[in-house]
């Protein structure tokens, strides 16, 4: 019997690997100036105002995400697998995701009180994101880039309680429709994506 020689598979892997992680850095890195670097941000903001800062704050984030999602697509097609999820987690990821797309809008409604109550609740949907998919996929490439956004998030959510100890934000007078809303807008968001975006941009079905 012939030897395949799996070095070009290996190497094209080591590739798409090496390019989804350098992405992750670019978009990461960028979410990430306000954790690390808080006074160099305000300095650059106060230099070149704040339209420019997020005119290239918002240039920088969709290259490394773009970079991100490419690479972490192409590892999927090929990848190595550290372990394999029970199917029940797969369920247990569509449950944690219900929480998750009501604190993903609940950060852009106004004056609802599910933010009002978390502060941050964006930081809060992504943790929640990150760690259930880590909990279904044992892919080495899907653990690195749901592993990296996790982490980012806990830094994030920490970095900014820590902002609102040293500068309160004011009081918020809560709308009980606004919050009302929040629910629905996030509930009708999550059957959308399970039922049909989830299958057509990642490839997977939700429900199976």
């Amino acid at each position: 019997m012939l030897a395949v020689d799996q070095r070009p598979a290996n190497n094209l892997r080591a590739t798409f690997m090496t390019i989804m992680i350098i992405g992750l850095l670019i978009f990461l890195g960028s979410h990430s100036v306000r954790i690390f670097a808080e006074d160099w941000r305000q300095q650059q903001i106060t230099k070149h105002g704040e339209t420019s800062w997020k005119l290239a704050y918002s240039v920088v984030s969709v290259i490394g995400l773009a970079i991100a999602i490419y690479g972490f697509g192409q590892m999927r097609l090929d990848s190595i697998y550290v372990w394999f999820p029970p199917m029940g987690l797969r369920h247990a990821v569509a449950l944690l995701m219900i929480p998750a797309f009501i604190m993903l809008v609940a950060a852009y409604v106004p004056r609802n009180a599910i933010k009002a109550k978390l502060g941050h609740p964006m930081m809060l949907a992504v943790k929640i994101w990150a760690f259930s998919h880590l909990l279904a996929n044992g892919r080495l490439g899907d653990i690195i880039f749901f592993a990296a956004f996790l982490v980012w998030a806990i830094l994030a959510f920490k970095a900014a309680k820590k902002r609102d100890r040293a500068a309160p934000p004011s009081a918020t007078v809560i709308s009980i429709p606004a919050t009302i809303a929040t629910v629905v807008v996030g509930l009708v968001a999550y059957i959308v994506f399970a039922l049909y975006l989830h299958m057509l941009l990642i490839g997977v079905p939700v429900f199976s």
